[in-house]
């Protein structure tokens, strides 16, 4: 028998993506809820679901999981409304807009010992999972640096103009460009160094084509483990030739459209013998949901990583290092 999801919430630029995945692999839904009518009934048709009120959703009984793709302020809202009910959450990140707002909702889902899942899918290419594999075996040597780049051109083709507006609000979405896109390299980073020791960021209005919403940003973090990275992140950028860079005293990897590797001899290779892919981000949700054993990120991690983008804007609003 096929699981039945709720949809509550369903603002978010993924919601359309994550419906149609669920819908694809069989899975049912028991019906969606978003405060706009209009853009519930949109996700509710590529679900083949009724429209329905919050209320009738947190009491049906038949549903196996909810899916939280809402404004992000909403979640501190909604999560706590489906947090005691013992079924699987996933709530797209960030988790909240606040890092005392999303250390919050992870007490909350911790102490309710809640099955819990969200929207870092990076993690999970067959060339990311060989570079972590690198990097926790000591491949690399010493790390003497590391570089992030996740950008793509949602600012200059609109994307934000209308629907997804509120991306571009601080106060509903916890950040602009920087944050939404950084994020998942933050989260590539403490995945494969730990946790952040301080930021420094600066960011930018780019075209201007949203006031008041970074656009473009970079900045360094500072890792306990001694690791120094860079991070950049845009919605600016027609191109996104490489995204993680990590150099060592025994090797040196790039990641763009394919994954190299250089080692002592300073010779560069393609690299053809990979790690095998894992499942990540939605897709890893709904294979829990099948009975599979995949990896899920904790509710700590996610609140953990609000912490640093939110680190990365008092840092931007003070012109000051930030310590965690």
């Amino acid at each position: 028998m096929s699981k039945r999801l709720a949809f509550l919430g369903v603002s978010h630029i993924h919601a359309g993506g994550f419906s149609d995945l669920a819908f694809a692999r069989g899975f049912t839904c028991a019906g969606v809820f978003d405060w706009d009518a209009t853009r519930a009934a949109t996700i509710a048709s590529r679900l083949d679901a009724p429209v329905r009120e919050l209320d009738e959703l947190l009491k049906d009984e038949t549903v196996d999981a909810y899916v939280i793709v809402s404004q992000t302020v909403r979640h501190q809202d909604l999560i706590p409304a489906v947090a005691p009910l013992g079924r699987p959450i996933f709530a797209d990140k960030p988790l909240g807009t606040s890092r005392k707002t999303a250390e919050a909702l992870a007490k909350l889902l911790q102490k309710h010992n809640a099955v819990f899942h969200t929207g870092y899918f990076q993690r999970g290419s067959a060339e990311v999972q060989t570079i972590n594999h690198w990097v926790k075996s000591g491949r690399f040597g010493q790390i003497t640096r590391a570089r992030m780049s996740n950008c793509h051109s949602g600012a200059l083709g609109g994307w934000f103009d209308t629907d997804y507006k509120w991306m571009t609000e601080r106060e509903q979405a916890g950040c602009g460009a920087y944050g939404d896109l950084g994020s998942h390299g933050i989260d590539l980073l403490m995945w494969m160094f730990g946790d952040v020791e301080q930021v420094v960021a600066s960011v930018a209005p780019g075209t201007d084509r949203y006031p008041g919403c970074d656009e473009v940003g970079e900045g360094i973090l500072k890792f306990k483990n001694g690791v120094i990275a860079t991070l950049a992140a845009s919605w600016d950028d027609v191109a996104s030739p490489y995204r993680l860079q990590i150099a060592g005293t025994e090797g040196h990897a790039i990641l763009g459209d394919e994954l190299r590797w250089a080692g002592k001899d300073g010779r560069w290779e393609t690299v053809t013998d990979l790690e095998p892919a894992a499942p990540a981000g939605f897709a890893a949700f709904l294979d829990h949901l099948e009975g599979n054993n995949v990896p899920l990120i904790s509710p700590a991690e996610a609140a953990a990583r609000t912490a640093v983008v939110q680190a990365i804007y008092e840092s931007v609003d003070k012109s000051k290092w930030v310590k965690l």
